[in-house]
Formats: C-alpha cells, structure tokens, sequence
C-alpha cells in the first residue's frame, strides 16, 4: 500500500490542485451568470424593415425630380384623395 497517506502530493500539487479548483468554479460562475443576463436582457437589436412609400410619398418624389409639373401633381393627389373607382 504504497502513498496511502500522502500520494506524494507535495505543497505545490496542492497549491495547483487549489488553484485550479477556483479557477474551474470562477469559470463555471462566469458561464451561468453570462447566460442568465443574455436570457433576462431584451433584444437591443431588432431590425425593421423600412415601410413601403405611400402613393403620396412617390408622387412627392416625381414632383421634387421633375417628372411632373405642378398641375399634374394636384390631379393626381386630387385623384388618390377621391378613393377606388367603382364600376356603374
């Protein structure tokens, strides 16, 4: 029965035996409390697509590029502003 005592463990294999035993436990720490705040934060960044343009924002569009004048502008927004045609 040999090292049945001691197992030759000398104060550096218990100093390293320690140490390593607080550094798995500080690791082990470290993970649960990382995981628990990732679960309990909310989500900072959500994307969004951007909404589509509206009739309106279009016609603005064609107007400030020169595609149509002025009056055909008013036509067209008096026109969107009327509502849907309706078949007679």
């Amino acid at each position: 029965m040999m090292f049945w005592y001691d197992h030759n463990a000398s104060g550096w294999g218990w100093f390293a035996m320690s140490a390593g035993m607080i550094l798995f436990w500080a690791l082990i720490i470290t993970v649960a409390v990382l995981l628990f705040r990732s679960l309990n934060s909310p989500h900072e960044h959500t994307h969004t697509t951007p909404a589509a343009p509206t009739p309106e924002d279009i016609l603005r569009e064609r107007l400030a590029r020169g595609e149509i004048d002025e009056e055909e502008y008013r036509r067209i927004l008096s026109t969107l502003h009327a509502g849907p045609l309706t078949k007679t």
